[in-house]
């Protein structure tokens, strides 16, 4: 397997929120930089999660701190243990070698003591020990501090910031108002605090129905910001939880239980996108209204990163999926991280395109282009280079006898300080691209063509004699002479032919099915009008059966090639088997949507 090597220290980007970080470093505002990543486990991180994982652990990793990571799983209807799992294995992924000492776990079925006393939260958990096994640590759960949560919210109660409502959804909406006129008090606000505290115990206790009733916080109806209209805090929920089974039927909503999480968690910077903008009051009122300790933390917004020829989001996502279109989640042409992954895109690549983006306060789209750069780039320093065929027809070079093999050293990566070579067998059989020869060349073309000469890589020059057909017409030979004074390292190897072809032999060549990914989508904003499933590109995958040099039979899971000529290519991680090769095409060599932006 192809190991990336673990990334040095490198100069830290500069940004707003660097700037802030490093303002309270030098203030001593907190003990230690803490931050974390809170994805809700309703689907699979996609790419628009990675920007938000390399500056959570990047701020951590450039101050000594760390960074927890933590499922947001208050909304058990959605949330699956399965997503849960990708989750840890991606970010996993993602940081290794360049910010996992970062990663904050706790120990595995550590549980916070439960309540509150005088107010405070009287548990804070530190991450795990550096190199502390997987076996012994876990990641944090909004779930795990259910208890926590309810304390709190009975203490809000208590200090008459809480009440119980019973306004359905739908009434609750209406009397929200809108944003250009205020809401409604509702007639329920005014309940005692006895009345409110004797409710919230029932609903906990599981005596009302879904939705017959919920806790709201009582700020201010005729705030200009809508989330601060008395915001619900808790609702009935009769559904039991990937985590705590059946023992809560009332759940937290997430602007409530995400900032406390943060608290009990000792977080320092809550980072996240700009739609939760004006949600950072009401993450403040909370925290400010529970007379918590100080310091507490704070919230700061930045840009998603939103990259052309993609959709990321997951309820669009898992329509993709249910429609046929792809076929699960880690589909390579998915925008998912697993999909990358089994793609062969490198975290390396990823991470430099994620970081490359920038910290801004502005939306704005990445070019897919930037993406597939960081990926090339990467790779032509990672892919060891192979031979592959991948619509293969025979070329007889007829000097050759039957049976006769010369040995020829083919390189193994050209980009490494001292290259290596491997031995490559040139028989009287060969297979050669299908489209690297033409018996009616056009104008500059510069490969095999009837009568004319090209280079076979690592070989020899050889000349065009023949073209066999079959009674169909179809081309099924080319049968040439070998100049085998040509021979890289012989005496004349300084001639020159303008075309060089690459070859795998017909007798040592081992099959392989191989899938040509491309972009999902043939148009830069697929979702622009709303009807992303127009935009599909119909040539999105394409599965050959190739012809790939006998070395390649031992490939495993991760190693990276480069199928000269070609472009870039992993094992498939889920269906290649031995004597079964699966390879997928991670990109190809060159960017073939330049000439026509926006088509195939």
């Amino acid at each position: 397997m192809t190991v990336e090597p673990t990334e040095p220290a490198s100069p830290a980007p500069s940004d707003f929120i660097r700037d802030i970080v490093a303002q309270h470093v030098a203030e001593k505002r907190y003990p230690k930089i803490v931050t974390r990543f809170p994805p809700e486990p309703n689907g699979y991180l996609h790419l628009g999660h990675a920007k938000a994982i390399c500056i959570d652990f990047g701020i951590a990793r450039e101050n000594g701190g760390h960074c927890n990571l933590r499922m947001d799983d208050t909304n058990p209807a959605k949330e699956e243990v399965e997503y849960v799992e990708s989750i840890i294995a991606d970010v996993k992924w993602l940081i290794a070698g360049w910010a996992d000492h970062c990663l904050g776990f706790k120990p595995r079925g550590a549980t916070p003591a439960a309540g509150v006393v005088n107010g405070q939260p009287d548990f804070h958990l530190p991450p795990a020990p550096v190199g502390t096994p997987d076996a012994q640590v876990e990641p944090f759960f909004a779930s795990h501090y259910f208890d926590q949560l309810h304390g709190y919210a009975v203490r809000l109660i208590e200090l008459g910031k809480a009440y119980v409502c019973d306004l359905s959804p739908e009434e609750t909406e209406t009397y929200r108002g809108a944003p250009d006129r205020p809401g409604r008090n509702s007639p329920f606000r005014d309940r005692s605090v006895a009345e409110n505290l004797d409710l919230f115990a029932r609903m906990k206790a599981g005596e009302f129905p879904d939705g017959a009733r919920s806790l709201r916080a009582k700020i201010d109806m005729a705030a200009p910001n809508m989330w601060l209209r008395d915001p619900l805090l808790y609702r009935i929920r009769h559904t039991p939880h990937h985590q705590t089974g059946d023992k809560w039927c009332i759940y937290p909503l997430y602007d409530y239980a995400h900032c406390l999480s943060d608290y009990l968690e000792g977080v320092s910077h809550s980072l996240c996108s700009l739609e939760f903008t004006d949600h950072r009051p009401l993450y403040d009122w909370v925290l400010e209204s529970l007379l918590l300790p100080r310091p507490l933390p704070r919230q700061y917004e930045f840009s998603k990163l939103i990259p052309t020829y993609m959709v990321v989001s997951k309820r669009k996502l898992i329509h993709l999926i249910n429609q046929g279109i792809v076929q699960d989640w880690d589909d390579p042409r998915m925008p998912t991280i697993s999909g990358n992954r089994r793609r062969g895109v490198p975290a390396s690549a990823i991470r430099k395109f994620a970081i490359g983006a920038g910290v801004t306060k502005f939306k704005s789209v990445t070019e897919i282009e930037v993406f597939e750069h960081a990926i090339r780039d990467e790779l032509n320093t990672l892919a060891v280079r192979r031979l592959a065929v991948l619509d293969p027809i025979k070329l007889v070079l007829t000097n050759l006898a039957p049976g006769e093999t010369l040995e020829c050293a083919a390189v193994n990566n050209p980009q490494d300080e001292h290259p290596t070579t491997r031995p490559v067998q040139l028989a009287r059989e060969v297979f050669i691209e299908r489209d690297d020869f033409a018996e009616v060349p056009p104008p500059k073309y510069f490969r095999l063509k009837p009568g004319g000469e090209v280079r076979l890589k690592y070989a020899c020059i050889i000349k065009c004699d023949e073209v066999i057909k079959d009674p169909a017409g179809r081309i099924t030979e080319i049968r040439c002479t070998a100049d085998l004074s040509t021979r890289a390292g012989g005496p004349n190897v300084d001639r020159k032919v303008k075309g060089t072809i690459h070859w795998v032999s017909a007798s040592a060549g081992i099959d392989a099915e191989v899938r040509l990914y491309d972009r999902l989508f043939s148009v830069p904003e697929p979702d622009a009008d709303g009807q992303f499933l127009k935009n599909v590109n119909p040539r999105s995958l394409e599965v050959v059966r190739a012809k790939l040099e006998p070395s390649l039979a031992t490939a495993k899971t991760g190693e990276h090639f480069q199928f000269e000529r070609l472009g870039y290519f992993v094992v498939d991680a889920k269906d290649s088997a031995p004597g079964r090769l699966v390879f997928n095409r991670t990109i190809s060599l060159k960017d073939t949507w330049a000439k026509a932006p926006g088509t195939k």
